[in-house]
C-alpha cells in the first residue's frame, strides 16, 4: 500500500479522477454517447465512500468502544469531519445559486438545504434541471445517517452477514420495482437509480472491502493483489452494457437492475488493487500529479461541473454560452466542436474548482485536525 505518513493512499486519489472523469465524459458528450459512464463514475464513488468510511468508523470503534462516552466520542468525531469537508461547499453554491436565482432552486431550496433531492426525484418521478447531479450527494449523505450506528453497535463477527442483507436490499429494491410496473420507463428508472435503497449494494461493498482489510488481511491481499480481477471486472461491466443495449426497450432488466451491481464489483476491485498499489503504467497514470491534483479536488470538479456548463439547461445568457458565441465570432469554424466546447467546459471546471479548493475547501478542511481519530 503506497500512503503517507497521514495514511492517505496517493492512488485512491487517482481513482477520485477516474469516477469524476466518467461522470464529465458522460455529461459532456451527451448528445452522441449511449454508454453510462457517469452513472459507472458516480456507483465507484459510492463503493469508494463505502470503504473509507466504514473503515475510519471500524478504526474509531476500536478506540472508543467500551471507554465512557466512547459512542458519542465515535459519532462527534464522525459527523463534525464529515461535516467540515462537505457542508461548506455545498451550501456555498446553494447559497449563490439562490441570489442569482438559478432554476430551480428557490422554488426547491428545502429538498436541498435538507439533502433530500433524490427523495424529491423519486417521489415525483422527475429531475431537478441544474441540480440534478446533487442527488448523490444526497445519498451519501442518508448513508452517513444510518452507518454509524450499524458499524458500533453490530459485532465485527456479524458485520458481514448485515453488510450481505444491505447489498442484497439493495439489489431486491431494483428488481422489485422493476418487475412491478408495468411498461417501465424513464420516469420509473429514476426511482431505481437515484432511491437510496437502490445503492445499498455499492455501499456494502466498500464495507466489506474496510472489513477484510481490517481484520481479514490476508484474504484482502490474495483478493486484490494481481490486476486480473479489475480485468474480468470491467469485462463484465462491458458485456452487460453489450447485453442491454440488446433488448428493444432502453430500461431493460440489464440496465435497472444489474448495472449498478456490476459497476460496484468493477469498482471494488479497481479500488481494492489501488489500496494495494498498482504497478507499471496504472501506478504511473493514478499516481502522476495531474491525476492527483484533479482526484484532491473532485468534490469540486463534481459540484460545480453542472453549473459551468450543462448542455440541456445552460440558457444563452449562460456565461459559458456567451463565450462561445464570442469565440465563434472571430473562429467560426469551431461552432458545433463538441470536442472543443467539451475542452472548453473542461478548462473552465478545473479553473473553478482550483479557486474553490484552495481559498475555500482546503482552509476549512484545515480544521478537521482538531478532530482527528
Amino acid at each position: 500500500m503506497k500512503s503517507t505518513s497521514q495514511g492517505h493512499i496517493i492512488q485512491l486519489d487517482g481513482v477520485r479522477f477516474i469516477a469524476v472523469g466518467l461522470v464529465l465524459l458522460d455529461h459532456l458528450f451527451v448528445e452522441i454517447n449511449v454508454i453510462p459512464f457517469g452513472a459507472l463514475g458516480v456507483t465507484i464513488f459510492f463503493v469508494l465512500s463505502g470503504f473509507l468510511i466504514s473503515r475510519i468508523l471500524l478504526k474509531s470503534k476500536e478506540k472508543t468502544e467500551g471507554t465512557p462516552g466512547g459512542f458519542k466520542k465515535y459519532l462527534r468525531k464522525f459527523l463534525i469531519r464529515r461535516t467540515i469537508r462537505i457542508f461548506p461547499v455545498y451550501y456555498l453554491i446553494i447559497v449563490l445559486l439562490f441570489v442569482f436565482d438559478v432554476p430551480p432552486v428557490r422554488e426547491k431550496l428545502g429538498w436541498l438545504a435538507l439533502y433530500a433531492t433524490n427523495i424529491y426525484m423519486a417521489s415525483h418521478k422527475t429531475w431537478l434541471g441544474s441540480v440534478d447531479h446533487l442527488w448523490s450527494l444526497a445519498v451519501e449523505e442518508q448513508v452517513y445517517l444510518f452507518f454509524p450506528f450499524l458499524i458500533f453497535f453490530i459485532p465485527k463477527k456479524k458485520l458481514i452477514p448485515v453488510l450481505g442483507m444491505l447489498g442484497a436490499l439493495g439489489i431486491a429494491f431494483r428488481f422489485i420495482y422493476f418487475f412491478s410496473v408495468k411498461d417501465f420507463g424513464a420516469d420509473n428508472w429514476i426511482v431505481t437509480y437515484v432511491s437510496t435503497p437502490a445503492c445499498f449494494d455499492s455501499f456494502a461493498l466498500g464495507g466489506l472491502m474496510a472489513w477484510l482489510q481490517l481484520y481479514k488481511n490476508e484474504t484482502f491481499v490474495r483478493l486484490f493483489n494481481k490486476s486480473w480481477p479489475v480485468v474480468i471486472a470491467m469485462l463484465g461491466w462491458i458485456l452487460l452494457q453489450f447485453w442491454s443495449k440488446s433488448f428493444d426497450q432502453k430500461y431493460n432488466i440489464s440496465f435497472v437492475v444489474l448495472d449498478r451491481t456490476v459497476s460496484s464489483i468493477f469498482g471494488f476491485f479497481l479500488i481494492g488493487r489501488a489500496v494495494m498499489g498498482y504497478n507499471g503504467w496504472m501506478a504511473s497514470f493514478l499516481e502522476n500529479p495531474v491525476s492527483v491534483y484533479l482526484g484532491k479536488i473532485s468534490y469540486g470538479l463534481y459540484l460545480y461541473h453542472n453549473f459551468v456548463y450543462n448542455h440541456f439547461h445552460s440558457g444563452p445568457m449562460h456565461p459559458t454560452v456567451r463565450l462561445f458565441r464570442k469565440i465563434y465570432q472571430y473562429v467560426p469554424d469551431l461552432k458545433g466542436n463538441i470536442a472543443f466546447e467539451a475542452l472548453i467546459v473542461v478548462s473552465l471546471t478545473i479553473a473553478v474548482a482550483s479557486v474553490s479548493w484552495y481559498f475555500f475547501e482546503k482552509p476549512i478542511n484545515a480544521l478537521k485536525d482538531k478532530y482527528a481519530y
